[in-house]
């Protein structure tokens, strides 16, 4: 009976890290992708493809006003023929993000609402470089994830235990 409770005083923490530690990666993972997805779209597309936080992931769909930079709330994938960072009649929404569950958040520098890819690949975002950061529910560094987006489009992530500057 010792030997049970001396491992499953070991094992408990190890299990809270890995599951803790896969849903960050998860979830900055899912928000990698679709700004990938949304560079890749402007590109073969031609035109421009807007990521944004959303205001409604259920139809009609449309993106939270300027400035709201809660992407834990759920983001937007679509065309953006206006390049309005708006769903307009028209716009197709390619992809739709639900909220996180879990009471972590997401949050943009500079309340960055949206970033639009333009045909060239390029991001428009207001700024030189976006710094996207998710930290758990519980505020804890050792989990806490970045995503950088520069305006040329490129997307780098790091870890607050890999790079200070992710905080």
């Amino acid at each position: 009976m010792m030997i049970v409770a001396i491992l499953a005083a070991i094992a408990v923490p190890s299990f809270r890290y890995v599951t803790t530690s896969n849903r960050m990666a998860t979830e900055l993972d899912a928000l990698v992708g679709d700004m990938q997805y949304a560079r890749s779209e402007a590109v073969r597309q031609g035109e421009a493809v807007t990521v944004c936080v959303a205001a409604s992931v259920t139809s009609p769909y449309s993106c939270a006003v300027a400035g709201t930079d809660t992407w834990q709330n759920g983001w937007l994938v679509f065309t953006d023929l206006k390049s309005d960072q708006t769903v307009d009649a028209g716009d197709a929404v390619l992809r739709v993000q639900k909220a996180f569950t879990q009471g972590d958040t997401l949050t943009s520098s500079d309340n960055i609402s949206s970033v639009t890819f333009n045909r060239d690949g390029f991001a428009y975002t207001g700024q030189a470089q976006v710094t996207v950061t998710l930290k758990d529910s519980t505020n804890d560094t050792g989990f806490t994830r970045c995503l950088y987006l520069s305006q040329s489009g490129m997307m780098s992530t790091a870890m607050n235990a890999t790079d200070a500057t992710c905080k």
